[in-house]
């Protein structure tokens, strides 16, 4: 029985295009990127690095994870990522993965998010991000901004369709019977089980041996040749699933010396940031995860976080505790990541935007760890959290380029090397002050009032401007601070290494625009905010100047399920510059009365039902019945027909005689088409 919704839950929690060069357009020959200066030992870094602020070190900034953007998306956000403070953007994995949903870039429906996760081979570029060559010019206009590139990579298991594996890759191996472990297409039924753990497959996907010498020779050349593209450091996705040395081995003559040789073989090896999915459950050994690799996640302290978000409950004992026990404070920090927000029972819907604000802002005004923003779907709420327009490839939400989460990173990034000192006003539980030194302090209210204060700090005398509202005043005076801070707000204090950069412009649709359309083109109304020249083009022709409120029309002659992109460019008064583009897809209307057909294979039973299913409401999809569907009609040609009775949004179809599918178990159905005849090739 299909149940594919279970296998993205369990897969979440367990491990869970031409070269674009810029943002310049027809009517702007003035887009310059930042001059750059190439290192010995490394790839190019910008020499106006400090124009933005942002930190030499990874560990000392704050990471954006682009979940699911393509090469292109980042390459055209770079400015707005370091206008914000973000010294280094985490990628979805970038190798070669599995093409299920007849290769549909959606990130849930027609197509899948965690298809990323589904290696086919270890070579870099696929169909949802980009090329290798997308790949490196990304990564050289990053460096020319200062910013950092970390790549997810995963080299714990293959997509479970092994005949979608290269063969190139099967070769290098040794073969599919060289290629697993043992046990390693038998699932984990205990994560305490350290066997079980490093030596079974994970959500259904099988468990690489990566101990293989031929293996790790052939990741090492991989992870070489993204180094050689301008990568910064690596996520070793499911870390806690590869063996250590005193793990359980699989053969005897073959040593648990994976983590040895990728961390020490490597070009550029003890400059790189690395660091391993550790998802705690008791079981993981955190520490010498941490002790091997360099630094892992810190999933307890995420969930903790969260909790004290939804509890309004920030007491400095709990907030500072990473929940690595006595481990190295070598962690990678959230308020959520792509693990807890696609798992863990639908738990982001306790956090709104000023929930996740106020959490990144407590963990990154901190010295201890390593802060990693989760870049959610754009558009997404508490009730579509695959957002407006479902699409792998597009940017996530504009909440990363919120004052307050830009003035932490900013802090942060003037704070380094700091010491840190929590602690709660007036035994407030509601109210945390963060101090830095004697240099900075931040002071957060989690409260639902209003906090008005007169507390002792060890922030120097003098005045200090709120960096967030950029214009309230604070006062030090004998060594004590006060003042208002507003219910669930958050106050940013600092003078040295405060970097004085103007509004950025903001140019986008109007909130309500949905990506997908019925009907011959879709109206769009474009917004552009402190932007003194916005232009837009369509599927990269001529940019047309536009003002704020304009209405544009977008998707003319569009077939059904053909898309097009959307790109808006804008300029603050500084010269700062923003671009950001949609992906549109038209859909047929799908209501009463529409049909569609089927082919029966010769092989196949006479009873052929179809399923039909929408899951654009990620917490309840939309089924014409339960498996295996509703019976079709059989036609005089022999073909099979289905009616629909009502009106649906973006539905996929799965025909089945009982026993055989058209579309692999786990796998997503077929878009429906109005009037399409179906078939299996």
């Amino acid at each position: 029985m299909r149940n594919k919704k279970l296998f993205a839950l369990a897969l979440a929690t367990t491990m869970v295009a031409s070269l674009f060069t810029g943002c310049n357009n027809d009517n702007d020959s003035k887009n310059e990127q930042p001059t750059t200066t190439t290192q010995n030992n490394g790839p190019s870094v910008s020499e106006n690095n400090n124009i933005y602020g942002l930190t030499e070190n990874i560990e000392d900034g704050a990471i954006l994870h682009c979940f699911s953007w393509s090469f292109n998306a980042i390459s055209e956000s770079l400015e707005d990522i370091a206008m914000a403070g973000f010294s280094a953007i985490q990628t979805s994995p970038i190798n070669a993965c599995y093409d299920g949903g007849d290769a549909g870039n959606e990130l849930f429906g027609s197509g899948k998010w965690y298809y990323h996760y589904q290696p086919t081979d270890w070579t870099i570029g696929n169909y949802q991000l980009g090329t290798k060559e997308e790949f490196t010019a990304m990564c050289e206009k990053a460096h020319s901004y200062g910013i950092k590139v970390i790549v997810d990579v995963a080299p714990n298991h293959t997509t479970k369709q092994t005949d979608a594996i290269s063969q190139n890759f099967l070769d290098a191996v040794g073969g599919l019977d060289n290629l697993y472990h043992s046990n390693g297409m038998s699932d984990i039924s205990n994560y305490q089980d350290r066997k079980q753990c490093t030596l079974q497959a994970v959500g259904g996907l099988y468990d690489v041996n990566t101990e293989n010498p031929d293996f790790q020779n052939y990741f090492i050349n991989y992870l070489n040749d993204v180094i050689a593209c301008g990568a910064d450091g690596f996520r070793y996705d499911t870390a806690k699933h590869i063996g250590l040395s005193d793990d359980p081995q699989d053969d005897a003559s073959l040593p648990n010396n994976f983590w040895d040789r990728v961390t020490t073989e490597v070009t550029n090896a003890n400059s790189l940031f690395m660091y391993g999915e550790v998802l705690q459950d008791g079981g993981e050994r955190i520490a010498d995860y941490i002790n091997k690799i360099g630094a892992t996640t810190a999933s307890s302290y995420g969930s903790s976080i969260r909790s004290c978000l939804v509890a309004r409950n920030i007491v400095a004992d709990t907030v500072s505790n990473l929940k690595i026990g006595n481990a190295s404070p070598n962690v990678v920090t959230w308020v959520e990541s792509h693990d807890n927000y696609t798992g863990d029972d639908a738990t982001y819907k306790l956090l709104d935007n000023n929930k996740i604000k106020m959490g990144w802002c407590l963990i990154t005004v901190r010295a201890e760890g390593t802060p990693l923003f989760f870049s959610r779907p754009y558009g997404a709420t508490s009730d579509n959290m695959w957002g407006t327009f479902n699409k792998i490839g597009m940017v996530g939400d504009n909440l990363y380029k919120d004052p307050l989460v830009v003035a932490s990173n900013r802090f942060r990034n003037a704070m380094t090397g700091l010491s840190e000192k929590l602690f709660n006003p007036d035994d407030n539980n509601c109210v945390l002050f963060v101090e830095r030194g004697t240099k900075g302090l931040a002071i957060i209210n989690n409260d639902t009032s209003d906090y008005t204060f007169e507390v002792s700090t060890n922030l120097e005398n003098g005045d200090y401007t709120d960096r967030v509202d950029g214009t309230t005043t604070y006062t030090v005076k004998d060594g004590k601070i006060t003042g208002t801070v507003k219910a669930s707000n958050a106050v940013i204090l600092y003078n040295d290494g405060y970097v004085d950069l103007k509004t950025p412009a903001t140019v986008k649709v109007a909130d309500d625009t949905n990506g997908s359309f019925t009907g011959d083109s879709i109206k769009v109304t474009l917004v552009a905010e402190n932007s003194v020249k916005s232009s837009y083009s369509i599927d990269g022709g001529t940019a047309t100047a536009f003002s704020n409120g304009d209405v544009i029309t977008v998707g003319e002659g569009l077939n059904s399920s053909e898309t097009t992109k959307l790109t808006l460019y804008g300029e603050n008064e500084a010269g700062n510059k923003t671009c950001i583009s949609y992906i549109f897809k038209k859909q047929d209307a799908i209501t009463n009365g529409v049909k569609i057909y089927f082919e029966k294979p010769d092989d196949w039973g006479e009873r052929i039902s179809a399923y039909v299913y929408d899951e654009t409401s990620y917490s309840e999809t939309k089924q014409n019945s339960a498996w295996p569907g509703v019976a079709m009609e059989k036609e005089a040609d022999g073909t099979y027909s289905y009616t629909f009775t009502e009106e649906w949004l973006a539905p996929l179809v799965i025909f089945t005689d009982g026993n055989k599918q058209s579309n692999g178990a786990l796998e997503p159905g077929a878009a429906v088409i109005a009037d399409k005849v179906y078939s299996i090739d």
